[in-house]
């Protein structure tokens, strides 16, 4: 009896219900790459730079990166729902740590070219393109019960904090010791993350049943996606906000401030405010649980027009960073309410491939809308390229809404047996310090904005999309 009695008061009933033994890895895995990626990322420019190289060539390496990811996307997810998640996940993790490495080597060895960093980081990017639909099928299987937004927002919390962490010590370590080592701090990440990763439990996701193939289950996967029109419809919305908010971001974003502002320090504060934002989006959803979930998180992504808004304009910096605040803190609202709707709609055999086809729809534009923004300058003007973004994510945003399932479809307060096949996690026996991390990129759902940065766990390691997904899990 005293046992019994005492039981309860045990460290691991202190645990959460949701924060299992695979969550758990899970977030912390996802905390150290991001952590080495957001620095590495800008120490894969420095490093372009530093040969000699202009910004031409610096877009040719983020390029090399970001087209892989594109093309293997939709292998990636049928490869994750046919071989055991987590076996894929290392596998890419394995890839990465050694295409980051070499990458570190030549660097520090002092004259690496061109084409041989294109290559390594084309290495990377395909790498992503295997991990991140595997990472997000895994994520979601991680969790159940009523508590499933609470669990994805603390996730993306902490990839969030990891990744604005990692910024800020990659920005500062380059600065004393160079580029090299941060390159080669980022392949010891993927290192211990894959270690992490290797100790995933899929005992309670069930044996997929021998298929068709490859194209079988590709073809699979796009029934499952092309037959819900809520999942198609805000696919098809992101293809053009991640689009328009990487272009924002990435290149008229440090123009304005360099011409408007001072130079590269408003900016810098502009983005550490969307982080900020992030983080009490993140915060919000774990005690929020909307029942139109859809709904809410559709409503969110209005405020994604706002940074370029205030980049036409312009505004002063602390304009800017308020409209970057709210743009964070609205992400969050969608890639919680985005991540719950996957885990609740989508039966777990198909997650991954799902997550592809999600994936692959909202970055797919992102390469052309970069390549396009100089020339889209040139013939409008900054100041109307800018505005006219701004308009077209309010515009398709509007459209998203007038689908029904957008704003009818509700959280259940309960799983049933037509749902997602979901098991309970398996509780994790001892470690619990390791919860405490739990804090973090993947997809545009943030400018960084999707998971795939701005929608989901920012899975992807590519800098951070807007929908919040793609560069979470990674």
């Amino acid at each position: 009896m005293s046992t019994a009695a005492a039981s309860p008061r045990t460290p691991r009933s202190r645990r959460p219900e949701w924060a299992g033994r695979n969550y758990v890895l899970l977030t912390v895995a996802a905390i150290v790459t991001n952590l080495g990626t957001h620095g590495a990322l800008i120490a894969a420019a420095f490093a372009v730079i530093q040969t000699g190289g202009d910004g031409g060539d610096v877009g040719l390496v983020a390029a090399a990166r970001t087209l892989p990811l594109v093309l293997f996307l939709l292998i990636g997810g049928a490869v994750a729902d046919r071989i055991p998640r987590h076996r894929v996940m290392v596998a890419a993790n394995a890839l990465n740590c050694l295409s980051q490495g070499a990458f570190a080597v030549l660097v520090l060895a002092g004259d690496p070219q061109l084409w041989q960093m294109m290559v390594l980081t084309a290495l990377c990017g395909t790498g992503q393109a295997f991990f991140s639909p595997a990472a997000e099928g895994m994520l979601m299987s991680s969790v159940s019960g009523d508590q499933v937004s609470r669990a994805f927002a603390l996730f993306r919390m902490a990839m969030h904090g990891a990744g604005i962490g990692g910024a800020a010590l990659g920005g500062a370590m380059i600065a004393a010791v160079g580029p090299g080592w941060v390159l080669a701090i980022d392949a010891a990440a993927f290192a211990v993350a894959g270690a992490l990763r290797a100790f995933l439990d899929v005992s309670h996701i069930r044996e997929r049943e021998a298929g068709g193939g490859l194209l079988a289950d590709l073809r699979e996967g796009w029934q499952e996606f092309i037959g819900r029109p809520w999942l198609w419809s805000i696919v098809a919305q992101f293809s053009v906000v991640v689009a328009l908010v990487g272009a924002a971001e990435s290149v008229y974003g440090p123009l304005v401030a360099r011409d408007e502002l001072g130079g590269a320090r408003p900016w810098g504060l502009a983005l550490a405010a969307f982080g900020v934002g992030t983080l009490s989006g993140a915060l919000l959803m774990m005690r929020w649980k909307p029942r139109r979930m859809l709904l809410v998180g559709t409503l969110g992504v209005f405020p994604i027009a706002l940074p370029s808004a205030a980049l036409a304009v312009p505004l002063d910096v602390v304009g800017l960073s308020a409209a970057m605040f709210v743009s964070g803190v609205a992400i969050e609202v969608f890639g919680v309410a985005w991540m719950t709707t996957l885990h609740q709609e989508i039966p777990e055999e198909k997650l991954s491939r799902v997550a592809a086809y999600d994936w692959f729809g909202s970055t797919a534009m992102l390469p052309l809308s970069t390549a396009l923004a100089g020339p889209a300058e040139s013939l409008f003007g900054r100041s109307q390229a800018l505005w006219g973004s701004a308009v077209l994510i309010v515009v398709v945003t509007a459209l998203v809404l007038l689908v029904p399932d957008v704003r009818n479809l509700t959280r259940r307060t309960k799983e049933i047996a037509s749902g997602p096949t979901v098991l309970a996690p398996t509780p994790l026996p001892t470690e619990p310090a390791l919860i405490e991390p739990a804090l973090k990129g993947p997809a545009l759902k943030g400018p960084a904005l999707k998971g795939p940065a701005l929608k989901g766990p920012a899975l992807m390691e590519p800098a951070p999309t807007a929908k919040g997904d793609a560069d979470m899990v990674r």
